[in-house]
């Protein structure tokens, strides 16, 4: 699915549940899509503001946390205090750069099977898992 497809059928699911649909709100939900980064909600004000003077970072918090709730977004809470958001929800995960701290997307389906074995040794109900690695980025480490 393209970007334009994507952006059209998150505008559709925020109607379904009756969001008023603003030209901010447009703005931060197309960055979102567009953007191959997992920025803060400081990084995409820097990003609109220029062409959104009025809109305040409270803005941009208030509609990820709206995004989150409607299941646009995921918000990621890493090794800083800043929450970073993610608008590929399904499940992947993400190496991060120990010095720049860019994060990168990544598939492997086999740990599906590690939450099923986990389950099944313990006798828990797993409900999820979260996998984080670490490393330096190929522009960090040229630096080296």
């Amino acid at each position: 699915m393209d970007a334009n497809e994507q952006f059209t059928d998150s505008i559709d699911a925020l109607k379904e549940t009756g969001v008023r649909i603003t030209p901010q709100r447009k703005a931060v939900l197309k960055y979102m899509i567009e953007t191959e980064e997992h920025p803060t909600a400081d990084d995409i004000f820097k990003a609109l503001s220029s062409e959104y003077p009025n809109m305040s970072v409270a803005t941009i918090y208030n509609n990820l946390k709206l995004f989150k709730d409607t299941g646009l977004v995921k918000e990621l809470t890493y090794g800083d205090s800043s929450s970073r958001f993610d608008f590929i929800t399904d499940t992947h995960y993400h190496i991060i750069c120990s010095n720049c701290g860019k994060i990168t997307d990544f598939h492997y389906p086999g740990l599906e099977e590690v939450e099923q074995l986990a389950g099944s040794v313990t006798e828990y109900d797993v409900s999820h898992h979260r996998l984080e690695i670490y490393g330096l980025c190929p522009e960090c480490r040229e630096q080296v």
